[in-house]
């Protein structure tokens, strides 16, 4: 009976070790798999978005998802007779849920940079941003060294976040306590600068133009940047063994320039053609 017991013992204490072995291999075989054949098959490409970042993809009063990367995604999955399906996901939580295979793409003003190339793979680039400092004009703080003590706010999970950490000296080092306040949403930081609880947000021009344009009081707000900042690059994101799928993502923005197409997204959401598609590499 006892020996019984030991070997019922063991199994309770191995069965727990086995199932997040079995799932981890999941998620390994999800991650390293080329699942074009699966998209074609549900005719359905889902695609994960914060869906508070105007202008790339947002929410419109009534509900409707909108945005620059609603349009290009859609134009590019209609030449494959394949719909673009969105999820909103939490952004801080995007590259889990690309590994975890809840979603296909990445496609949300989602910038190439060194750490996320060692987790995902890239499409060509097909717009330029860049990070900006976003102050009150009543604060009269008029560039990046004049935070010095003061409070900034940053989108978790963002590029704005990555970024300062990268170029401590610019920012981090200066403002209060050497650490930002973190949001879910950029919405909520402009709530918070606007209520004067945070002196500054650190985040994307196209989100903070197209966000200021549309405010009743625009003049109130003050953009600035640096150059010691690089430019932000603009592109999908996507499993490593999703080679088929990243072709096609390549050919399809290419189609979009050649026939005129993108030059219109991009005269639509920006007021002019970005004039930018990089390399099919």
């Amino acid at each position: 009976m006892k020996k019984r017991r030991g070997w019922i013992l063991i199994l309770c204490l191995l069965l727990p070790l086995m199932m997040l072995s079995g799932c981890e291999s999941v998620t390994k075989r999800a991650n390293h798999q080329d699942t074009w054949s699966r998209i074609e098959r549900r005719h359905k490409v889902i695609i994960g978005v914060d869906d508070s970042f105007v202008p790339m993809g947002f929410r419109q009063k009534n509900g409707k998802l909108v945005g620059y990367d609603v349009d290009l995604a859609r134009a590019v999955f209609k030449q494959y007779g394949i719909k673009a399906d969105f999820q909103t996901i939490d952004w801080s939580m995007k590259e889990t849920e690309l590994k975890n295979g809840t979603i296909d793409l990445l496609w949300n003003g989602y910038s190439v940079t060194p750490q996320r190339q060692k987790k995902v793979a890239f499409s060509r680039v097909y717009l330029l941003n860049k990070q900006i400092l976003v102050t009150k004009k009543s604060d009269h703080i008029n560039n990046f060294q004049e935070m010095t003590g003061k409070t900034l706010g940053v989108q978790n999970g963002s590029t704005g976040m990555t970024m300062l950490d990268e170029y401590p000296r610019l920012l981090k080092d200066r403002i209060k306590d050497h650490k930002p306040v973190l949001y879910d949403t950029f919405p909520n930081a402009f709530i918070d600068l606007n209520a004067n609880r945070i002196q500054g947000i650190l985040m994307d021009e196209v989100y903070a133009d197209y966000y200021i344009q549309h405010q009743p009081d625009r003049n109130a707000y003050a953009t600035y940047s640096s150059s010691k900042m690089p430019a932000d690059k603009f592109a999908v994101g996507m499993r490593k063994g999703d080679r088929t799928l990243r072709q096609k993502v390549n050919q399809g923005l290419g189609r979009l320039q050649k026939n005129g197409e993108l030059r219109k997204i991009n005269e639509k959401w920006f007021g002019k053609d970005s004039n930018y598609l990089g390399p099919n590499n």
